[in-house]
């Protein structure tokens, strides 16, 4: 089985805990690097907050266990304006070269 053209270059973020100023936390997105993959929708939108959320399976490269840029699924990816949070995140195949992160579309509210 042959890997997906990777041919998206989508910007890895993390969250980062900040103080607020108040004594309290907000969260901040911090950006990890950029990271080429295949993007393929999976399925229609459903209907949240009357709007629909895009769903995709996006698969890249393997990256080391532990390692920073190794996405996990309260990470997101950033297509210019648009946002796609992950939720899960696997092995592409049996010699893992592949991760394959299905993530869903973020809408603003």
């Amino acid at each position: 089985m042959r890997a997906p053209a990777m041919t998206r270059r989508l910007l890895l973020e993390a969250p980062e805990r900040v103080p607020d100023g108040a004594g309290g936390y907000g969260e901040a997105w911090v950006a990890l690097g950029h990271v080429w993959a295949a993007v393929e929708t999976r399925g229609a939108g459903r209907e949240v907050d009357q709007a629909a959320r895009l769903q995709l399976k996006v698969t890249m490269r393997a990256v080391p266990q532990g390692a920073a840029a190794r996405p996990t699924a309260e990470m997101r990816f950033r297509d210019g304006d648009r946002l796609y949070r992950i939720e899960a995140v696997h092995e592409g195949d049996a010699l893992g070269r592949t991760l394959v992160c299905f993530a869903v579309e973020e809408v603003a509210r």
